[in-house]
């Protein structure tokens, strides 16, 4: 946020003298070796300067590394910060380092330092002064080249007046000083974080480019922002994620006292005093009443598009449409069909199937094209759709009842079915090994899998790259530990941030061709000789049994458009490429690296599930073990269709 990190040209050079002055003061303290101490209100960019920091200092190679001390227990603190030996206490079944020898070589945030116990403060005093750890179980103390950086939005000279912080820790923080200025007292700086927000975000979610319209970016100029760049960008995501003009007005911003109506800004104490006068005067269904203005507002703003207002109301898309079901506003998923007059269409009950997708494979170009609607429109059958960033979070949806059927990888089924969840394979893709893989940074000094030790990944819980990286880490006799695993769903472009936070990406097509044609990235190793990379089709087994002649004819519907991509992958590129803001040429190479022809569960593909299931649950990361072969639907219409 402060200004262009090398080779990242993406983030904006602030203006305001007042960023400007402490840009002065990093500058100068970057390159040396002291402990600094950042102060500022919370949502200000502390961890960003300390990134800052770190990246243009001396040690910008080696590891950088952040620890929220406000989050630590009190029981595993020391543990977590020092490291622990074997048998230390109940649950050390091995030895383990802390925070401080992870950081060997390179700076360690220790964020809300100000929430730091004082035991662990006596502790963090004679680190610094000595620069040895001695960790918990041990007597032998631990030589550590650390540069600690501070960071806090407490007073800590009140905390000291108070004695919840020791004045001899605070000195020995207190050698270079960064205050970081909030959001309202450096104002130049909003319309360049603005746009910089409303790029990122339009790009993120595949929208087009956002304006400001001159009265939005006045309200921004005059808000107070209480939650400083933080509160910024969170406004702007929401009205990029909200809004289908290009420009967006105050109103879409939705920030407090400028509103097109002209309301004002609603206290928490507001709405309490309204609510109880409504208790006192109109008691009578006022939850109901207050609930169906939510909605009803919700679905205004957005017009009256229901996974937006549901994502603005904090619900699931399922949530509101029971709450628009119990209104009478749509059609009961469950109710008799005789309730509606044209519940009948040519004797025929009107029925439902939800997919959940991801803007990839055969289920993208099946809707993009949309012959599936056109197929089931003469028997009464609506389809609806969801989009979903990876496997794991479609099958948590499918899990709870959200949708009826979609697609995933190997590992997310394993995972659904291990929590309980009556996911069904309903049919698989054959193998597509170099369609996942780890990337790197160009310039990075990972150059093999066992240059991996210590680094920060970033990867799907629960996805194929997930197997993936199991699978090459025991090649290369790297246990889980060793790494610093950070569980996230894939995102593509890569921001500066992203760059500062992680050392490798975990990523699968049509993301992993993207990065691919970058020339500030490279693919580290793929999954060919590693991993087979299946494709599978789920269903949940309730709706099988009830509608599986409307999945023999999605099947069939998505063998045509397999044969389609197969025969006019450059027109299907070109679908996929508008709805993934991708590149066509990395979209294509991406369609090409994996077969589309959708086929039968047969024994070998089950075979080799179990193999994967029986890994996880080994390693613990599935409670319990799975039987793939009793979550495998046996129906024979299908059957015949897709052997």
């Amino acid at each position: 946020m402060l200004t262009t990190y090398a080779n990242h040209t993406d983030s904006p050079r602030l203006v305001d003298p007042a960023s400007l002055a402490f840009q002065s003061l990093l500058d100068k303290f970057a390159p040396t070796d002291a402990t600094v101490l950042i102060v500022g209100e919370t949502g200000t960019g502390k961890e960003v300067v300390a990134r800052y920091l770190h990246h243009h200092s001396q040690r910008r190679h080696g590891p950088f590394l952040a620890v929220n001390c406000g989050a630590l227990t009190e029981s595993l603190a020391e543990a977590e910060l020092f490291g622990h030996e074997k048998g230390a206490f109940t649950g050390a079944t091995q030895a383990h380092p802390g925070w401080f020898e992870s950081a060997q070589g390179g700076t360690l945030l220790l964020d809300e330092i100000g929430e730091l116990s004082p035991s662990l403060q006596v502790k963090l005093l004679r680190v610094l002064q000595e620069r040895e750890i001695t960790r918990v179980g041990s007597r032998k103390s631990v030589k550590v080249d650390v540069r600690v950086i501070a960071a806090t939005h407490v007073d800590l000279a009140q905390a000291i007046r108070e004695r919840r912080f020791r004045e001899d820790l605070f000195y020995r923080l207190n050698i270079a000083v960064v205050p970081l200025p909030p959001l309202r007292q450096r104002r130049e700086d909003i319309p360049l974080l603005a746009q910089h927000f409303l790029t990122r975000y339009a790009r993120r979610l595949g929208r087009p480019a956002r304006h400001l319209s001159p009265d939005a970016l006045e309200a921004l100029l005059e808000y107070n922002w209480p939650g400083n760049i933080r509160e910024l960008e969170n406004t702007l995501h929401n009205a990029v994620l909200l809004s289908r003009e290009e420009t967006l007005t105050p109103a879409q911003l939705r920030i407090a006292g400028y509103s097109e109506r002209g309301l004002h800004e609603l206290s928490d104490s507001t709405l309490d005093s309204f609510l109880q006068q409504q208790l006192i005067s109109q008691p009578q269904q006022l939850f109901d009443r207050v609930i169906n203005s939510l909605i009803s507002n919700a679905l205004e703003m957005t017009d009256q598009n229901q996974t937006q207002a549901a994502a603005l109301l904090g619900i699931s898309r399922h949530t509101l449409r029971t709450h628009l079901a119990n209104q009478g506003m749509i059609k009961g998923r469950r109710k008799a069909a005789l309730s509606s007059p044209n519940a009948f269409i040519q004797g025929k009950e009107e029925r439902e199937l939800r997919i959940g997708y991801q803007k990839f494979g055969n289920l993208g170009v099946l809707k993009a094209r949309q012959s599936l609607e056109h197929v089931f429109a003469e028997q009464g059958i609506s389809v609806l759709w969801s989009e979903f960033p990876a496997g794991p979070q479609l099958l948590y949806a499918l899990q709870n009842n959200e949708i009826d059927f979609g697609t995933t990888g190997e590992v997310p089924p394993i995972f659904a079915q291990a929590n309980g969840s009556s996911v069904t394979y309903i049919a698989w893709e054959p193998p597509a090994p170099s369609s996942v893989g780890i990337v790197v940074p160009r310039g990075s000094d990972i150059r093999t899998v066992e240059d991996l030790r210590g680094k920060r990944i970033s990867v799907n819980k629960g996805s194929n790259v997930h197997w993936l990286l199991l699978q090459l880490l025991e090649e290369a006799g790297i246990g889980l530990e060793e790494l610093k695993v950070v569980y996230t769903p894939p995102k593509y472009p890569l921001t500066a941030s992203d760059y500062l936070s992680i050392d490798a990406w975990m990523m699968w097509d049509p993301l992993l061709s993207a990065a691919e044609s970058n020339p500030d990235l490279r693919i580290l190793v793929n999954g060919e000789g590693q991993v087979n990379n299946h494709q599978f089709y789920l269903a949940r087994r309730d709706y099988v049994e009830k509608h599986d002649d409307i999945l023999r004819q999605l099947v069939e519907s998505l063998q045509q458009t397999g044969s389609f991509i197969d025969s006019h992958r450059h027109e299907a590129s070109a679908m996929l490429a508008q709805e993934l803001g991708l590149e066509m040429a990395a979209v294509e190479r991406a369609l090409t690296r994996r077969s589309h022809k959708t086929r039968a569960m047969a024994f070998e593909v089950i075979k080799e599930q179990q193999i994967i299931a029986d890994r996880f649950y080994a390693l613990g990361l599935i409670n319990k073990p799975v039987r793939v072969r009793d979550a495998i639907w046996q129906f024979s219409s299908a059957l015949a269709l897709i052997e």
